[in-house]
């Protein structure tokens, strides 16, 4: 099964952003960063999404809104780490 395309939109302030980051790289996890404080476009794409806020990742075709790893896993569908 292959990877599902992962876009972070985040922010350069933003320490749950960090947070997420750290953690796909982690895992070894490809990811497009869409930072929306450098990025006009980025912003007006995170807003078509009707997401208040960052981070928010796009996981193939589904969004998650914040970060909790538990819930990435399971929208990646790998299941998840142990912790």
């Amino acid at each position: 099964m292959p990877a599902k395309r992962v876009v972070l939109y985040s922010a350069g302030n933003c320490p749950h952003c960090k947070r997420a980051k750290a953690f796909l790289q982690r895992q070894g996890i490809a990811y497009r960063e869409m930072d929306i404080t450098r990025n006009p476009r980025a912003r007006k794409a995170l807003e078509r999404l009707g997401a208040r806020g960052v981070p928010t990742l796009l996981i193939g075709d589904a969004r998650l809104d914040g970060f909790d790893e538990q819930r990435f896993w399971r929208l990646y569908g790998k299941g998840g780490g142990s912790g």
